[in-house]
């Protein structure tokens, strides 16, 4: 009797340390493609055209701000929701539909994408703004080619109905039910 406990408090600090492993991995994809990347392309210094977007750019820190929320908030969902986490090598074990997932069925994403839009108006850069159109399409052909096969193979018709009743991509104004 005394083993298995043991092993089951063995196995219990060992999926916290791989939680925590996850974590740290998506601190860093989404700390990468939305900081270091960004930092680097406007350190680079390239200039396609110039021009100042005046008060327009203060807008930048409020989209900043609003994405990095959207992120979290969407982790946050699919890993106490969802019992999994966002990676692809320890997904959601539940199907998650609530709060913002309820309006569009990629947030995490478009979080990503309004932080690096609220970046290309901060810094008035068209290259950051290249690179978020660029980030578009990598999201959408990951969506495409595997979160959404997957999806469908693990939920069946619940996703089935799901993806009929909500946008991939822009927020819709009645909630899912």
């Amino acid at each position: 009797m005394w083993r298995n406990l043991a092993g089951s408090e063995s196995q219990r600090r060992g999926m916290i340390a791989i939680k925590m492993l996850v974590w740290m991995v998506i601190v860093l994809v989404h700390g990468s493609v939305t900081v270091l990347f960004p930092y680097l392309l406007v350190n680079a210094n390239i200039q396609f055209f110039s021009g100042e977007l005046g008060v327009f750019r203060w807008l930048g820190p409020l989209a900043i701000l609003v994405g990095g929320l959207v992120v979290l908030w969407s982790v946050w969902d699919l890993t106490f929701t969802g019992k999994g986490t966002p990676a692809p090598f320890d997904p959601p074990n539940e199907f998650v539909v609530k709060s913002l997932y309820r309006f569009v069925r990629n947030p995490m994403y478009l979080g990503d994408l309004l932080a690096l839009l609220g970046e290309s108006l901060l810094f008035e850069s068209a290259i950051l703004l290249i690179y978020a159109l660029l980030m578009l399409c990598v999201f959408h052909l990951f969506v495409v080619l595997h979160e959404e096969p997957t999806l469908r193979r693990k939920f069946g018709e619940s996703y089935a109905r799901y993806r009929k009743a909500i946008p991939r991509w822009i927020p819709t104004r009645s909630a899912y039910k």
